[in-house]
């Protein structure tokens, strides 16, 4: 009998499917990562990083421009390691959402856009991508940590550049912190001048600046590296200039050429000199080519490029990743409301104005402007003492109910904007000195202005933690979110002259007993958690 031959006839498969997949994975994450997506709309629309929404565009343009020089792949693709990533991003985002901190969703999210990319093209394709993905980061906003410590040390350099710039033109001018004194007039060098305002946006720039350059890789990495320096010194000028108006015209002439000069003027004036710096790599090179040859800056192809999305098979992995997302935002939605440990406090208008011997006073408010840059939810600052023979004591706290939108303000960074320069700072465990059962970390700080010193403790409160790290209450803030939905926190401070004929010590022993009564008191207006309630609390 002869063999009978079988034909089997199979539909070809539709290219319209892995667009259609690849549609239900965007939407699942749109939904899934919401909490990040809506953290950088709220960052976007900060001077600091409103160049966000031009981000994901370039970053768009950069892959198209990737794919030219990657052929299509027809063999076997491996989709594993961006299966691996995705899950990664997954647990990443999941974490922030139980913890309440929006930022780490929102970097989760940068996670999801390489694991996607991974799981489209496969890993022999999606690996040469990163140049793309990586530049996603730029759109990010900065933990806010990392942010005012990066603010504070470019205003500092931007101010001594400024003075050193008015100092040559002849301009007598003395610099304290960061208030620039003319005369009978004072600049105070704002966060808003610190340079962050350009740097972003100038590093992004150097970035793609750096990818479309043809040269050696050294040439590329200096190109990069060069943004921060030129954003500060272009800062610099800025005050500078900012210092000669004030000096021959008055200060009523200074707001309007800072809208103006803040801007467009100072951001292209940091490309030019980019270009400057590019062009002067050029004649380092032992065959110059043109500027012009030295960037590709060709667009053509892009669109071809863009249609190869109707390739993208509907895989299993495509396929997990959009139901993965879809499937946790449906749980999400209904999961049961977390457990939080009752946070109840009396607002510290009530906190005690007798401790022990000590009578204290109520300091006037702090200005609208200080007032926006605190961003507290409650705050006091008592000045206490004992007689007119005594130096006082005055003692600062400001609660936040919500510290994953700023959170809290070391005073390493307000000090010096105030002026004040810290002299030396050290980590100290006050318990045992000051008869405590258990430890209590606190940062004992001189600091000076002029001739002026004085002695400070200040700490971070973390339901019942006392940390003198901001790094470490960060984390901190990360775990009780996670653990009890806790993200609620204070700063404390305690601040008391150096009188000019008496030693540290001597002013430390006053600011000791005030520290005893206050963190007494404390409980009552900065709630603990149970578990965490020290022996010391009356």
């Amino acid at each position: 009998m002869a063999n009978a031959e079988i034909h089997v006839t199979t539909r070809p498969r539709e290219p319209i499917g892995g667009i259609v997949w690849l549609i239900l994975a965007l939407v699942g994450a749109a939904l899934f990562f919401y909490e990040g997506l809506d953290a950088l709309v709220t960052a976007w629309a900060t001077p600091e990083y409103s160049h966000g929404p031009i981000i994901p565009l370039l970053s768009g343009v950069l892959l198209l421009r990737e794919l030219k020089d990657v052929p299509v792949h027809s063999g076997t693709v491996n989709r594993a390691p961006g299966v691996a990533l995705l899950v990664v991003s997954v647990m990443f985002a999941t974490l922030g959402k139980l913890a309440q901190i929006s930022e780490v969703v929102a970097y989760a999210t940068i996670i999801w856009v390489a694991a996607v990319l991974l799981i489209s093209f496969g890993w022999a394709q999606g690996k040469h991508f990163w140049p793309a993905v990586l530049h996603l980061v730029y759109m990010l906003p900065l933990p806010g940590v990392f942010y005012y410590k990066l603010s504070t040390f470019l205003q500092g350099v931007s101010s001594e550049l400024g003075v050193f710039m008015l100092q040559g033109l002849n301009v007598p001018v003395f610099l304290e912190g960061n208030i620039i004194e003319l005369d009978t007039i004072k600049l105070h060098v704002a966060e808003a001048c610190s340079g962050l305002r350009y740097l972003f946006p100038i590093l992004s720039f150097s970035y793609v600046f750096a990818v479309l350059y043809r040269g050696p890789r050294w040439h590329r990495a200096v190109l990069l590296i060069a943004a921060a320096p030129i954003t500060v010194l272009m800062n610099a000028v800025r005050i500078a200039v900012a210092g000669l108006l004030v000096k021959h015209w008055g200060p009523d002439h200074l707001e309007g050429f800072t809208h103006f000069f803040e801007g467009w003027v100072i951001f292209m004036s940091c490309v030019a000199l980019l270009m400057v710096l590019a062009w002067g790599l050029l004649r380092l090179r032992r065959d110059p080519i043109s500027f012009l040859d030295a960037f590709d800056l060709s667009t053509e192809g892009l669109w071809e490029q863009a249609k190869r999305v109707r390739l993208i098979t509907p895989s299993r992995a495509l396929k997990t990743a959009a139901l993965v997302t879809l499937v946790g935002t449906a749980i999400w939605q209904v999961r049961p409301d977390p457990v939080v440990l009752a946070v109840d406090r009396d607002p510290f208008a009530l906190f005690p104005r007798t401790l022990g011997e000590w009578e204290g006073e109520t300091m006037a408010r702090y200005d609208v402007a200080v007032e926006e840059t605190l961003a507290a939810d409650d705050y006091v600052r008592i000045n206490y003492s004992q007689n007119a023979l005594t130096p006082s004591v005055e003692f600062f706290a400001a609660f936040y109910a919500d510290q994953t939108k700023g959170g809290t303000h070391s005073p390493e960074i307000c000090l010096p904007s105030a002026g004040w320069e810290i002299a030396q700072i050290e980590r100290a465990d006050l318990g045992p000195k000051v008869g405590f059962d258990q430890s209590f970390r606190v940062n004992r700080a001189i600091i000076q202005k002029g001739e002026a010193r004085m002695l400070a403790y200040y700490w971070f409160e973390q339901h019942g933690r006392h940390v003198a790290w901001d790094f470490e209450a960060k984390m901190l803030l990360f775990w009780d979110g996670l653990m009890m939905g806790r993200t609620d926190g204070a700063l404390v401070r305690l601040i008391t002259p150096i009188g000019a004929t008496e030693t540290p010590e001597e002013a430390e022993l006053r600011l000791s007993d005030v520290f005893v009564h206050t963190v007494r008191a404390l409980p009552r207006f900065v709630p603990i958690a149970d578990k965490f309630a020290p022996p010391f609390v009356q």
